[in-house]
């Protein structure tokens, strides 16, 4: 049977938790992966979750910052979370989800922002966004996943031409410059995993996840960028059934920046 998971940084839970509740009731993946929860994990919502019938929650939270849950209308045989660069951030967690071709792997991610300047020697956090991509390569860039697993969050990077409004503006904007989509590359092709949304959207296509607070009319400026991934192991290859990009929860009240994204797979 079809197993949907989703994707959505939703900048502060419990600020938007009734478009989270909306979203789950007009779309009900199976799973919905959180980032930016900003939360510690003892005020995370998940009474509200449970009560729409996601009884499984993990969370990995932090008070005011970063943070990342998943939350389940399946049961999770394992749960694991990793500290990248020493720091203590909450920007990883991963689960483990029985589905009909077995144990599936489940990473929720949310990589470092990297500030505006992209100049590491002089910007603190684009040196950290690097440094966490850099161990990241090692880790998921190092050979294709020995289990069927699935990548999804807010990674931070638009790596196409297509992903961004225009590419020659953002070259030399944090999110898409050749450093950053470089590497980011390298850690797909690496890891042999399959670009889930680009599966359905042709590259020469528009595609974008994340629009700006900054816009007067976002919609009408329409000056996107895609910074929210789903890829897949090779395993997966075949059991890709579909994606949705609900844009129009940008409009929503009190939205986030960013939009979710679901994704479909035959499991």
């Amino acid at each position: 049977m079809p197993l949907s998971i989703a994707t959505w940084n939703i900048n502060s839970v419990r600020l938007r938790l009734p478009i989270v509740e909306r979203y789950l009731e007009e779309r009900a993946p199976d799973v919905l992966c959180l980032q930016e929860t900003k939360c510690p994990d003892g005020s995370f919502p998940s009474a509200a979750f449970r009560a729409r019938g996601y009884e499984h929650v993990a969370i990995n939270g932090q008070k005011g910052y970063h943070g990342v849950a998943i939350i389940s209308k399946r049961p999770f045989l394992a749960v694991d979370k990793r500290d990248f660069c020493e720091k203590g951030d909450a920007r990883h967690l991963a689960v483990t989800i029985e589905t009909a071709i077995g144990p599936l792997a489940l990473h929720d991610f949310y990589i470092p922002a990297g500030g505006d300047e992209p100049d590491p020697a002089i910007n603190d956090k684009f040196a950290h966004k690097l440094a966490f991509l850099d161990e990241l390569k090692t880790w998921l860039g190092s050979g294709p996943s020995p289990v069927p697993a699935i990548v999804v969050g807010d990674l931070n990077i638009a790596p196409l031409t297509e992903d961004v409004w225009s590419h020659k503006a953002l070259l030399k904007v944090v999110s898409h410059t050749a450093v950053e989509t470089e590497i980011f590359e390298v850690i797909r092709r690496g890891g042999e995993w399959i670009d889930v949304m680009r599966r359905f959207v042709p590259e020469s296509e528009k595609l974008y996840t994340w629009w700006s607070y900054r816009a007067a009319d976002w919609g009408a400026a329409d000056k996107g960028r895609r910074l929210d991934h789903v890829w897949a192991s090779p395993q997966l290859d075949g059991r890709l059934l579909g994606i949705e990009v609900l844009r129009a929860a940008r409009g929503w009240e009190r939205p986030s920046d960013h939009v979710p994204v679901k994704a479909v797979f035959d499991l």
